[in-house]
């Protein structure tokens, strides 16, 4: 089981770890810690971690707020990794910490704020037309309650992973192209 650290205590080391940041490219080319490398989880695996790693030790994982790197760290010890470590609170916490980050004029919505924004769409969408034009549209709304239900219960939310395929959360080119200034705190 993966263990938890503080982005404080990494914040003067990444040059001497492999912190893999498992966020979308466009989420990582906005904001990422220093350092960090970027391997979405929809194209995680254990070769590709192998192939990007250059340091003895653990492997640490970071993304948004935590909760993508905890499911990353889950498909990498089934897959047999088990140095690894969760950067606690993610970005979010890395850079209110004050550690360094880069960042860049690109800014992309998190991908759960992009799924809220289409889950609350497709219910009210759904609602409004089952209430105004046909009962079946309620459907939609139904099996959008199936599919959260699902994803809370087994933490895989196959809609987060069609968005996080989309164009918008691509990277402009390569990663590094995206990011502008090395930059402290936000």
């Amino acid at each position: 089981m993966a263990t938890v650290i503080a982005p404080a205590a990494l914040a003067d080391r990444t040059e001497r770890i492999d912190l893999i940041d498992v966020r979308t490219p466009a989420e990582f080319a906005a904001v990422h810690a220093v350092g960090a490398v970027n391997l979405p989880l929809d194209q995680l695996s254990a070769e590709r971690v192998a192939a990007l790693r250059k340091h003895d030790g653990p492997a640490y994982l970071i993304c948004h707020s935590g909760a993508r790197a905890a499911q990353a760290a889950a498909t990498l010890e089934s897959a047999g990794i088990a140095d690894l470590v969760l950067v606690d609170g993610g970005t979010k916490a890395w850079q209110a910490a004050g550690a360094p980050v880069v960042t860049s004029s690109r800014r992309a919505l998190p991908l759960d704020r992009q799924l809220q924004i289409v889950v609350g769409t497709m219910v009210a969408a759904g609602t409004a037309l089952g209430a105004f034009m046909n009962p079946w549209f309620l459907i939609v709304p139904a099996f959008i309650g199936l599919g959260l239900i699902n994803a809370g219960a087994t933490g895989l939310c196959p809609l987060a992973m069609v968005i996080a395929r989309m164009p918008w959360n691509r990277a402009c080119g390569p990663v590094t192209s995206c990011s502008r200034t090395p930059a402290t705190g936000s």
